[in-house]
């Protein structure tokens, strides 16, 4: 039993991670801008579950986490995540993103806490050279998402050289799964079929992305945490494959007979940010040899079986609702 501290344990990532630390037996401390809503819910049914307010670039909010609750490891999930609301905000991002993990990597330096999971981004590595890319790729960030999570695992590696701190990086790729808090695919198109609202996406039919299922990604995340060496300081933490947005698409029309889901050929944009559109460079799959084999990692859902457990978990949530 292990005393972890999990970062943005509020968010969709580090919900699921606090759960899955607590169902196995580990205390969590789990900390985050607000404690309300499911964190709060599930501090008050677990007592492996400590839930703290806090912002992680706040040094005596964080320093305070550690001197009290004295941590074993780190399991780093808070940022500001996503490209289009580091476009939106790139000050906020960065401060969060780098100045975050700074703070981070000081509180644990100080207090002798020695390996950090860092969620790190497939955006770190700009534009795919090729269809399926593998840890060594070159790293060229096109936003400022992922210049912040590549600075965010440069410190790692500075601070592993200087201090002996361990850093992690988790390079996960498009993650979704129930209650995924922001609107983009594959959300976008489930929550119009189940609905059973017509949805067409203009352009992007022919883009294709790594999409890697939440409990995957936290299977990923445990491994890394359990490992007692790492011959490497970053995994790919993916499906390994990538499925065009046309191909996502049909499969929820299947799932959903009668869907009304639809993508217009074209380049993909994640959005707009001041009526200029926020273009996404050109990706593909993401290679996981390297976890497999080295963390044992083998993803359980393809996209077709991740989707299709999505709208069972999104099913049962509105039955339940009042």
């Amino acid at each position: 039993m292990a005393q972890v501290l999990v970062t943005g344990a509020a968010g969709f990532i580090g919900l699921a991670v606090t759960r899955a630390l607590a169902a196995r037996g580990d205390r969590v401390s789990a900390f985050d801008v607000a404690v309300s809503g499911p964190l709060a819910r599930l501090a008050e049914e677990s007592p492996a579950v400590r839930a703290i307010a806090g912002e992680i670039t706040e040094w005596p909010q964080l320093a305070s986490v550690f001197l009290s609750d004295r941590p074993d490891a780190v399991i780093h999930c808070a940022a500001i995540v996503g490209v289009l609301n580091a476009t939106r905000a790139p000050r906020a991002a960065l401060r969060v993103n780098v100045e975050g993990m700074l703070t981070l990597l000081d509180a644990m330096r100080l207090t002798g806490v020695r390996r950090m999971v860092h969620v790190s981004s497939e955006e770190t590595y700009g534009a795919f050279l090729g269809p399926s890319i593998a840890e060594g790729h070159p790293q060229s960030p096109t936003n400022a998402y992922g210049i912040s999570k590549l600075a965010a695992e440069h410190l790692g590696r500075a601070y592993r050289a200087q201090y002996g701190v361990e850093t992690i990086h988790m390079r996960t790729s498009w993650v979704y799964g129930p209650g995924l808090p922001r609107a983009r695919v594959p959300r976008t198109f489930v929550d119009a079929a189940l609905a059973g609202s017509a949805y067409h996406l203009p352009s992007g039919a022919e883009f294709a992305v790594d999409h890697t299922y939440l409990d995957d990604v936290v299977d990923g995340l445990l491994r890394a945490l359990d490992l007692p060496e790492h011959p490497f300081d970053a995994y790919n933490l993916a499906s390994g494959a990538a499925p065009r947005l046309d191909e996502i698409a049909a499969i929820v029309r299947e799932l959903v007979p009668g869907a009304r889901i639809s993508v217009g050929p074209g380049p993909y944009d994640h959005g707009s940010v001041d009526g200029i559109a926020v273009p996404c460079p050109p990706k593909g799959a993401l290679d996981i040899s390297r976890a497999r084999s080295v963390l044992g990692y083998a993803p359980r859902f393809d996209i077709q079986g991740g989707l299709a457990d999505t709208m069972a978990k999104e099913k049962a949530l509105a039955d339940r609702a009042p």
